[in-house]
């Protein structure tokens, strides 16, 4: 008998290079008139399963590589007697010369003639690669770096090309890497005994081909342990597997990936009594020095990215939808295939309008054939002309309530045509505007191939509410059972339904309160509110009510019944039936992630999987107003498994465990020591691992020092492709150890950070492509622990500690890096009790690692690689980069427990040196969405942003310095080329899990909120600095009545510093009102009364106008006259001005006090005083008050106690040369010693620079010899006077100068009991100073410079007494747009100007003659004004101040019952509302007002 051979060759699929090879085999897999023998047919069975392998095979790709086209031609070859013979040849053309030609075959051979059995072996295994020249290069597989351009196609072609056969039951590779098919291998199988205690030893190599039970087993002296990788799935239960001292185990290897079932299963309890190993513990496998573990399971996605947005419950592809309402009235039909669920036709028969139409229904029904599935509904109206005939048709196709339908009536039919028994009917009576009514019928049918799919009819009358807008209520009656509803309907006539639906009341901080309706006769008659058992006092209230009912008809075909079919960014071909999967939540609650487990699938394309169950949650699958907001998909799933064994409940191991878990939390765990021999993880599953013991964790790489090259590892250690899940104490651990690669690992359901490097010297770390969700709070560190766990877990303090969760605890992080020097890579933080990213600093290193590095090394040391990586649903922020541990005791000094968070600040330098130049922390293309409180809080030197996103976070981005000082002098904060979106299109679920449901700001439809219904979202906060924003877009920011959400705004209750430096430029606002442009804060709800210190100072730079339209302009707030001048433009929107000038600060440190409060005044503005009450806490020595000042300016400084002995004046933000005079209050007979230095706070160098001598002569200040100032002390008015000047060069971002902070420093001799140090009534007016605008304002952007339709229109209205030596003259000044308006007599001028457009419409003047009596031109010419305008008025001369024409001005949004004086100016409009920018202003002597109003005039929706 002569060989036979039977080729296949795969045509070439297009293929991305490393994708795998997806097509099947052609043909069938027999020849007609092949000989008939046994042998032959066994070997022709072999094809079959090719085939197969083909079509399922399937790699992860590199990301970006060419498309290349293979050839798979696959020979069986059975020579009778001889073994069977298999060869399979890969070629891969590459386009271009410079790639050449790929090509990969292996051969395998029987070892046995006939059947085919286990003992197949690998006979010849080649890969090659050839360039243009057509020349072969023999290559071994594993060493592809050799061609670094095509290392990437080669491994994966390599892969395969072995993967190819690998999987084939009954076949085994014997290649080169599998450790399995060693000959050394002894088969083990120890069988079931849990007393065993198993060693491995010298000269023992076992294969343990079965499950087995066992006590422990210790790999060590050379002995190895390896899984014999068959069909059968191998368990393998131990209390512990300790490898040490040359020990080995092995579980497939890197190019040999274990392709069986596997699974490790650690037991035992921790109070059974077993003594635990000092170093492991308990329940552990363990790989000591010279010990090896290699775990390799098969190659799968690790986690992926929806790529079409998942609806809670929603249809999915392959389905039908029909809906219509108002339009579409009558009998609607659909007829179905039962065969494949697919709609073969649908007709709309209005038999409302016509009995033709009824009479063509049943020739429609008749028409349809027997065993078509039909779908009947009416919408709206389908009864009035609905004959017998029709009635009687579809009573035989098995309704019961058709004859009987009626007007408007619901009513849903399923039928199968033929089979009147199968029929679903709904029916309902109409309702009227009473409510909804809904008839729905479903049913389940399965198609021809014994797939199911469900068919959903419902005809609805849809009744839409909506909530009326908030009523407040300060003056409650006190009446027995309530309020009567009737009685706010005559308080706000129109405005509250007859009916409510539901009534909802809080305070007016925004607390919800409950509330409580009395039904009588079916009416509301009464409600009651309550505020903890108690009856409200003063609250806000709103209703729901009901609108107009619509009718509403859908028609739906689900052919995934509770299933789901997901499209995903990747090929998921590797993820098999029984798979679970996990998917990231995209709202706020971290909650909403979900399970699912993978169902079979023929019709999915390489990206889909089909999946058990519907969503309850929305998640995305899209990028959202240019946020990339897509789901990640992870998959929890492997063929590797280690886990523990846990019991059904919580038992106490540790104190207070209980109190906290319901369920066990001693799982197992796998620690690496130093000295290891090699460790390589990937492909494993780790479940119900972890224990709240500190230091078993479920994979813990412990003071193992360098673990990669450095260390003298090749290849290097690594752990990757890993699902970590419901693990009970972390994920991966870093301690003491560097360099490790830690990949596509997905970490779900921890107690615990997450992914945590531990005592502060751990470094070059890399996080690439890791997901970590569901990351909960656990016992073992302050820093884990929630607020519960802080207070109840106080055993590591001292004695007295009173617990302050949300500063020493509260840190639970996806990502914890206690060493700035580490790579995050492609990472995602998708879920957290706080925080995604955390970077901490260990001041000195802890724990074991004390020693590693010096004092504040890890403060200094330069950020490794952070690129794009994402943070998502945590509660307190997608990133941090702030704070440090407490690295001491804790002692009677400082009773907080050992690594209690602590204040740290962040200033990177080269070689981590602060005296060495600055190196920027860059954080690039970082995205961060739906972070309850912020998308990032980043606190340092040089942190600079460049291309990252934010969106629906409560506050995107704080970049923050230090608040007294910046930690790093001359650096700044800067972020660059990024997007904000305060609200996107991911409106969220609502659910009850979610915290807060309310409308959102520009459509006003309902959507997750981050904290409160009324917190003021906020893109970029602004709080100390210097910060740099630059090219930045804000997006969908819009502030509602109630809600002061802005792009820009500053930090909430800020009692710290605020550089005049900070600046943006190139900012653009896409859908952002210009009124939510900034926001300054007013007193209310989260800005309680907006009086700390840095609420009053707040400030930044508008480098070229593009926030205010004022190029170079300064933006401040309202009232704040020490930075204003009399040409600033108010902005009442923003509660802010914009100014001029040249800025800086001065620090005014009080010493041996901390309780006074500091009042300074503006020469040129003694009226307007400002209050600081210092940056530091009482407790403090001394007290810091911290303005910002313009310079070439006089100031006075009094206090509300006696003035402190003992005072030092800082110079902050001085160029050389830049100055202020200032007096301070002293009492009489008080006298000083005054002198200058220079401090260096780096260095902490202190340098004398001069003194100071007493003149009798004020304008003495300034002037003397090098080291020698003077001062002037006015005794009678009690002010200390000095002028300060700054005598070097400042760098630009610089607080100081070069050489130091230059400072006067004050010690007063005060005479006792001396009084309150208030000079303000003897300073002013002696030293009251013109008001002189140094630096004019800037010109106004206009036109095309002015990028949005929106835009400011500026106002200036002046009327003042003017003296010129001996005349006196009255002047009135108008201008709109720098266009004035000017009026001859004695009287009022008005301009009125159309709100939408900014236009004048008319400008006119009415003299004193026409005020006087009943002013019916006045009143006939603002009645005709039309809706929607602004009005400018403003007096002239000696105009009529009383009468009844000042009514006008309350139609106008003044104040009823206003009184003028002499002079008045006003800005009024004529409209359906108040705007917040109508201002009156007047005075005996002067009225102005300079500021802008927003056109057009958009009134604000109410919360």
């Amino acid at each position: 008998m002569g060989n036979y051979t039977e080729p296949r060759a795969l045509p070439g699929p297009v293929l991305c290079c490393g994708c795998g090879l997806s097509h099947p085999l052609p043909g069938d897999t027999t020849s007609p008139g092949l000989p008939s023998r046994p042998e032959l047919g066994t070997c022709l069975r072999l094809l079959p399963l090719l085939r197969q392998r083909l079509h399922h095979l399937s790699l992860a790709p590199p990301r970006a590589c060419p498309h290349v086209t293979c050839h798979v031609t696959c020979h069986v070859t059975c020579p009778p007697p001889g073994p069977a013979h298999v060869t399979c040849h890969v070629t891969c053309p590459l386009p271009g010369p410079a790639w050449g030609l790929l090509d990969s075959a292996v051969s395998f051979q029987s070892q046995r003639s006939g059947a085919l059995g286990p003992g197949l072996r690998a006979s010849h295994c080649h890969l090659g690669h050839s360039g243009s020249t057509g020349r072969e290069t023999q290559m071994p597989p594993g060493q592809h770096q050799a061609f670094p351009i095509h290392g990437a196609v080669l491994a994966a072609l390599h892969t395969a090309t072995r993967e190819l056969l690998s999987l084939v039951p009954g076949w085994q590779l014997a290649a080169t890497g599998c450790p399995d098919q060693s000959p050394e291998l002894q088969p083990w199988s120890p069988g079931h005994d849990r007393d065993h205690h198993v060693r491995i030893g010298r000269g023992r190599t076992l294969l343990l081909t079965s499950s087995a039970t066992v006590h422990s087993i210790h790999v060590t002296e050379g002995g190895k342990l390896v899984i014999k990788d068959h069909a059968e799935p191998i368990v393998l239960r131990t209390r512990h597997i300790l490898i040490d001292e040359g020990g080995e185990l092995h579980v497939g290897s890197a190019l040999c990936p274990f392709q069986g079932n596997f699974s490790i299963v650690l037991y035992g309890r921790a109070d059974e009594g077993v003594q635990p190993d000092p170093y492991f513990g308990l329940k552990y496998i363990g790989v000591g020095r010279g010990g090896t573990l290699e775990l390799h399971g098969q190659k799968k996605l690790s986690w992926t990215f929806l790529s079409k947005t998942l609806h809670p419950g929603g249809m999915q592809e392959g389905g039908y939808f029909f809906e219509r309402s108002w339009g579409h009235r009558g009998v609607i039909v659909h007829v179905i295939d039962p065969k494949s669920g697919t709609v073969i036709h649908s007709d709309r028969f209005d038999t409302y309008r016509s009995k033709k139409e009824s009479e063509r229904l049943v020739q429609y029904l008749n028409a349809v054939p027997d065993g078509r599935i039909l779908s009947v509904a009416v919408n709206d109206e389908g009864s009035r002309n609905l004959d017998d005939t029709a009635r009687k048709a579809m009573t035989k196709l098995g309704s019961k309530h058709f004859l009987h339908l009626g007007f408007r009536h619901p009513w849903s039919f399923l039928t199968v045509k033929g089979n009147p028994s199968s029929s679903v009917e709904d029916h309902i009576e109409y309702h009227g505007h009473r409510g909804s009514a809904a008839a729905r019928v479903s049913k389940l049918f399965r198609t021809e191939h014994g797939e199911h799919f469900n068919v959903s009819s419902s005809s609805e009358w849809v009744q839409d509410v909506e909530w009326t807008e908030w009523f407040d209520h300060d003056k409650v009656p006190q009446a027995k059972g309530g309020e009567k509803i009737s009685d706010l309907w005559a308080a706000h006539p129109g405005k509250i339904c007859n009916r409510p639906i539901d009534i909802q009341a809080m305070t007016v901080d925004g607390i919800s309160l409950s509330t409580e309706v009395v039904y009588k006769k079916g009416q509301d008659y009464r409600f009651a509110c309550y505020d903890r058992g108690r009856a409200c006092q003063s609250y806000r209230v709103r209703f729901l009510c009901g609108k107009p009912v619509r009718p509403k008809l859908t028609v739906t075909i689900d052919t995934n019944v509770n299933s789901t079919v997901l499209n995903l960014e990747d090929n998921v071909q590797s993820w098999r039936p029984g798979d679970t999967l996990v998917m990231a939540s995209t709202d706020f609650s971290m909650y909403q992630a979900e399970e699912f487990q993978v169902l079979p699938c023929k019709a999915c394309a390489p990206n889909q999987v089909k999946v058990a169950g519907k969503p309850l949650y929305l998640h995305m699958g899209e990028e959202v107003d240019g946020v990339d907001m897509r789901a990640e998909v992870g998959l929890l799933s492997r063929n590797i498994v280690v886990m523990g064994e846990m019991e059904d409940r919580c038992y106490p191991y540790s104190k207070h465990l209980c109190s906290f878990f319901d369920f066990d939390t001693f799982g197992g765990h796998i620690k690496f020591a130093l000295g290891f021999r090699a460790a390589h993880l990937e492909g494993v599953e780790l479940k119900h691992m972890g224990q709240q013991l500190l230091g078993q964790y479920p994979i813990h790489f412990h003071l193992a020092g360098d673990v990669d090259g450095r260390g003298g590892y090749d290849p290097p250690t690594y752990v990757r492709d890993l699902a970590i899940h419901h693990t009970y104490s972390r994920c991966v651990t870093v301690h003491g150890s560097n360099g490790l690669l830690i990949k596509d690992v997905v970490g779900y359901n921890s107690l615990g950070h997450c992914f945590f490097t531990e005592d502060g010297p751990e470094e070059r770390n890399t996080f690439d492509h890791c997901l970590g969700l569901l990351v909960k709070s656990g016992t073992l560190l302050p820093s884990d622990r929630d607020s519960k766990m802080c207070k109840m877990i106080t055993e590591d303090s001292y004695p007295g500690y009173i617990p302050k969760p949300r500063q020493d605890c509260n840190a639970v992080s996806t990502f914890w890096m206690a060493n700035p020097n580490n790579n995050l890579i492609n990472c995602a933080a998708a879920g957290s009790e706080e925080t995604g990213f955390w970077f901490i600093f260990h001041h000195v290193p802890t724990g074991p690692s004390a020693g590693m590095y010096s004092p504040g090394y890890s403060e200094h040391s330069p950020l490794g690689k952070f690129h794009n990586n994402r943070a998502h649903s945590n509660y307190r922020a997608g990133m941090i980069i702030d704070n440090g541990v407490k690295t001491t005791a804790a002692s009677a000094k400082d009773k907080r427990p050992f690594l209690s968070v602590i204040s740290a600040r962040y200033s990177p330098h080269r070689d981590a040196d602060p005296l060495k130049p600055r190196e920027p922390a860059i954080i690039r293309h970082f995205t961060a969405y739906k972070n309850q409180d912020h998308g990032a809080w980043l606190r340092g030197g040089d942190v600079w942003l460049d291309s990252c996103r934010f969106a629906d976070n409560g506050i995107g981005l704080t970049l923050a310095s230090g608040g007294t000082f910046p930690y790093d002098d001359g650096s700044k904060q800067e972020i660059k080329n990024s997007l904000f979106v305060g609200e996107s299109g991911n409106v969220g679920t609502e659910m009850m899990d979610n915290r807060i449901w309310g409308p959102g700001g520009l459509d006003h439809s309902g959507r997750t909120l981050p904290i409160g219904q009324n917190f003021p979202i906020r893109g970029i906060q602004f709080y100390d600095g210097p910060v740099n924003v630059q090219n930045c877009t804000f997006r969908k920011f819009a502030a509602l009545e109630g809600r002061h959400t802005s792009a820009l705004a500053f930090r909430l209750n800020n009692a710290w510093q605020s550089c005049p430096h900070n600046n943006v430029t190139g900012l653009a606002f896409e859908d952002v009102p210009i009124t939510s442009r900034v926001f300054f804060g007013e007193p209310g709800p989260w800005f309680n009364q907006l009086d700390m210190d840095g609420d009053k100072t707040s400030v930044f730079h508008d480098v070229d106008g593009s926030v205010s339209e004022y190029p170079g302009s300064y933006l401040t707030k309202d009232d704040n006259w020490l930075v204003r001048h009399p040409d600033c433009i108010n902005v009442p929107d923003w509660r802010g001005a914009i100014c001029s000038g040249r800025y800086a600060q001065m620090y005014i440190q009080a010493y041996k006090t901390s309780n006074l409060r500091m009042k300074i005044i503006k020469n040129d503005s003694p009226g307007h005083p400002l209050y600081l009450e210092g940056a530091l806490t009482r407790s403090t020595h001394y007290q810091q008050y911290q303005p910002v000042v313009t310079l070439q300016k006089g100031y006075t400084i009094h206090w509300d106690h006696t003035a402190p002995a003992e005072l030092a004046i800082w110079l902050i933000n001085f160029n050389k040369g830049d100055w202020i005079r200032v007096g301070l209050c002293y009492p009489r007979g008080t006298t000083f010693s005054i002198l200058a230095d220079v401090h260096n706070r780096l260095l902490k160098q202190t340098s004398k620079t001069g003194t100071f001598a007493r003149t009798l002569q004020m304008e003495k200040l300034g002037h003397g010899p090098p080291g020698r100032s003077h001062y002037y002390w006015d005794e009678d008015s009690g002010l200390l006077f000095l002028k300060l000047k700054a005598q070097n060069e400042r760098e630009k971002f610089a607080f100081c100068s070069v050489k130091g902070c230059e400072r006067i420093k004050i010690k007063a001799l005060i005479p006792k009991n001396a009084g309150v140090s208030d000079c303000a009534a003897t300073a002013y007016p002696k030293f009251a100073e013109r008001a002189v605008v140094d630096v004019p304002m800037p010109r106004k952007l206009s036109g095309a410079q002015l990028k949005t339709k929106d835009r400011f229109l500026e106002v200036k209205l002046e009327s003042s007494r003017q003296h010129f030596f001996h005349l006196r003259s009255d002047v009135a000044h108008m201008e709109v747009d720098g266009r004035k308006y000017a009026g001859a007599e004695d009287g009022i001028q008005v301009v009125v100007i159309d709100g939408h457009q900014g236009h004048v419409l008319s400008h006119t003047s009415f003299r004193n003659a026409i005020l006087q009596g009943i002013p019916w031109q006045l009143f006939n010419y603002v009645a005709a004004i039309p809706d929607n305008s602004i009005v400018l008025v403003v007096s002239k001369g000696r105009y009529i101040s009383r009468g009844p024409w000042t009514r006008v001005l309350e139609k106008l949004g003044a104040d009823k019952g206003v009184k003028l004086k002499e002079k008045m100016a006003f800005v009024g409009y004529k409209g359906s509302f108040r705007p917040i920018w109508v201002t009156l202003d007047t005075g005996d002597h002067k009225a102005k007002i300079f500021q802008v109003v927003p056109i057009p005039v958009v009134r604000k929706k109410k919360l």
